[in-house]
C-alpha cells in the first residue's frame, strides 16, 4: 500500500529543472541583458478537459464557430501510408497494454489490418485526399497556468491547432486568441480529420506542469568575439563532462530542451536569420516549441527535471514520449510571433 501511496505522490509533484551547473552569467556578464523567462510545460499522460491547459486535449471550443479545416493539397505515398486517427490510438492502446508480455493472436490480427504487410519491391501509391482535412488539437494553453505567454488585449487563452500532413515539411499550424469567459456553449465533438500523414502528427492527451526557468541565446545569435570566448571556455568544462566543447553551451547552459513557451529557440539544423513581421515589420519571437524530446543532448542530461525528494523518479528521459509528437526524424518546430501583436500571422520554423 505503501508503495502505491508513493507512486501516486510522485505523480502529483511538479517537476522541476535543476539548476545549471554553471551560472554562466557570472562568467560571461554580456550575457545577463539577453536573459528570457521560459515556461517549460512538461507534460505528462492525463485526461485533460476543456478547462485546463494541455497537450492534445479537448478545446474550449465555441459551439457556434466552425471548426478549422485546411484546405490546402493532401498528398501521401503508399511507402508511409497515412491511418486513421481511430486506429492510431487503437494501436497506441495495443502496444501499451502488451507491454512486458506477448500479444495477443486477436492484438496482432488487429495490428496486422492497422498495418498490413508489405510486399516488396515496394510501388509507390500516390493517394490524395481532395476535401478539406479537419485540423487536430495540439495544445491549449491557459495565461493563468503559463506566465510567458503574451496574449493579445482582453484574452486569457491561447489554442493551436495543426493539419496533420507535411506543408511541406512539416504540420501546418493556426493560432486562436480567445476569451475564456466569453465560450458559454462549447462544442463537444469537433470533427477529426480522415487519416494522419505520420503517427508523430497525432498528439496524445496530457496534462502540464509547467515550470518558469531563465534561458539565453543560442551561441549561433552572440557576436563572433563571445562565441569565440565561449568555445575556449568550454574546453576544460566539456572534458569533465566528456562532452564536445563546441556544443557544451548550447547544450548544458543556453535554453532547455521538450515543449515550451517563450525563451530562446534552438538552431540545431539551421543558421538563425531575421524574422520580421510581415504586417508591421517587427523582429519576431518564438511563442512556443512543439518538441519531440523532453530532454537534450548533453552527457548527463542536466535538462531531466526531478521531483521533491521522496516523490520516485520523473519520466523524463531522452526516449520518453508522453506526447506522441515526432518532428521530422526528431527535431523541434518552433512557432514564432510578433511580439507588439500577437495576433498578426505567425511562422514556423523546424530546426
Amino acid at each position: 500500500m505503501s508503495e502505491a501511496i508513493g507512486k501516486i505522490a510522485a505523480m502529483n509533484v511538479t517537476p522541476v529543472t535543476p539548476p545549471r551547473p554553471i551560472d554562466v552569467v557570472a562568467v560571461f556578464p554580456q550575457l545577463a541583458p539577453l536573459a528570457r523567462t521560459a515556461t517549460r510545460l512538461h507534460p505528462r499522460p492525463g485526461v485533460p478537459t476543456w478547462h485546463d491547459s494541455s497537450i492534445g486535449g479537448p478545446l474550449l471550443w465555441p459551439a457556434e464557430e466552425p471548426w478549422p479545416h485546411c484546405e490546402e493539397p493532401h498528398v501521401v505515398d503508399g511507402i508511409n501510408p497515412a491511418q486513421s486517427p481511430a486506429d492510431l490510438r487503437l494501436e497506441r492502446r495495443i502496444f501499451a497494454a502488451s507491454h512486458g508480455r506477448d500479444m495477443t493472436s486477436e492484438e496482432r490480427e488487429t495490428l496486422e489490418r492497422i498495418r498490413p504487410p508489405q510486399t516488396y519491391p515496394v510501388r509507390p501509391a500516390v493517394r490524395s485526399y481532395d476535401s478539406p482535412i479537419a485540423m487536430l488539437p495540439v495544445a491549449q494553453l491557459y495565461v493563468r497556468d503559463v506566465s510567458d505567454l503574451s496574449p493579445p488585449e482582453g484574452k486569457d487563452l491561447l489554442q493551436v491547432l495543426w493539419c496533420p500532413f507535411d506543408h511541406p515539411i512539416m504540420p501546418r499550424t493556426l493560432l486562436f486568441w480567445r476569451s475564456a469567459a466569453a465560450v458559454t456553449d462549447i462544442l463537444d465533438t469537433p470533427p477529426e480529420p480522415p487519416a494522419v500523414q505520420f503517427d508523430g502528427y497525432l498528439p496524445e492527451p496530457c496534462v502540464l506542469e509547467p515550470e518558469q526557468i531563465t534561458e539565453y541565446p543560442d551561441h549561433l545569435e552572440l557576436s563572433e568575439e563571445l562565441q569565440e570566448q565561449l568555445k575556449q571556455w568550454s574546453v576544460p568544462q566539456a572534458a569533465e563532462e566528456d562532452m564536445d566543447p563546441d556544443t557544451y553551451y548550447d547544450c548544458v547552459l543556453s535554453n532547455a530542451p521538450g515543449w515550451k513557451v517563450g525563451g530562446w529557440p534552438a538552431w540545431n539544423s539551421t543558421d538563425p536569420s531575421p524574422q520580421p513581421c510581415s504586417e508591421c515589420g517587427t523582429g519576431m519571437e518564438v511563442l512556443m516549441t512543439v518538441a519531440t524530446f523532453e530532454e537534450g543532448d548533453d552527457a548527463g542530461n542536466s535538462w531531466s527535471p526531478s521531483p521533491h525528494p521522496g516523490a520516485g523518479p520523473y519520466p523524463g528521459h531522452r526516449g520518453y514520449n508522453a506526447t506522441g509528437v515526432q518532428i521530422g526524424s526528431g527535431y523541434r518546430q518552433h512557432l514564432f510571433v510578433c511580439p507588439a501583436k500577437p495576433e498578426h500571422p505567425h511562422i514556423e520554423l523546424m530546426t
